[in-house]
């Protein structure tokens, strides 16, 4: 009876890990219900499955660390590249600043959407230490590129094609260590990429 008691005190943590990391982090839930609401998405239900505290194993496009049970990789695309949509579709909105509260985020895919727009989030490069991968092709974004965008050490994929980014190319650049694709084309930046 004894052994049996303290076996099913063993199972409690457990237990209890289980139940948290089901759930969304409530910083983490609060910042995707911001960046969900930022955006109109009619066509495709996109957002469909957004509902309940579950993000980490019921959101379309959400993915969490299943050591911390934070929100670790957000990937949205337009196109119908992604196996789960049928068609493509057209988004609206602005690229919500709640981005920087997912601390956790490593990868940031809002791609091929057509009619997003507003400027990239100044707070990206200090908020989101860990980022690794910044895919923003194909959409309306504009604005200049954030000037501490090389404090992003881990990046190693920028991807902002084909949108109406404008200004200089931030001298932090080439502090990107870690980069192996850039991609700036067909936007409206100007200047060389300053080495060293």
């Amino acid at each position: 009876m004894a052994s049996r008691f303290h076996s099913s005190l063993l199972l409690l943590p457990l237990f209890f890990a289980a139940a948290v990391f089901a759930g969304c982090h409530p910083s983490d839930h609060t910042a995707l219900l911001s960046i969900r609401d930022a955006l109109t998405e009619p066509s495709l239900g996109v957002f469909s499955s957004w509902t309940g505290s579950e993000c980490c194993s019921r959101w379309h496009g959400v993915s969490c660390d299943p050591k911390t049970g934070r929100v670790a990789d957000l990937s949205l695309r337009g196109e119908s590249e992604d196996p789960i949509l049928t068609r493509s579709g057209l988004m609206t909105g602005k690229f919500s600043p709640s981005v920087c509260r997912l601390s956790s985020l490593s990868s940031r895919i809002i791609a091929d959407w057509k009619q997003i727009s507003g400027p990239i989030p100044s707070c990206i490069p200090s908020s989101l230490p860990s980022l690794r991968i910044l895919d923003l092709i194909g959409n309306r974004l504009s604005g200049p590129l954030p000037s501490d965008i090389g404090r992003l050490c881990h990046l190693t994929v920028l991807n902002v094609a084909d949108n109406q980014i404008s200004g200089k190319i931030p001298r932090s650049l080439p502090s990107l260590s870690s980069l192996m694709h850039l991609d700036l084309s067909n936007n409206l930046i100007s200047g060389p990429i300053l080495m060293g």
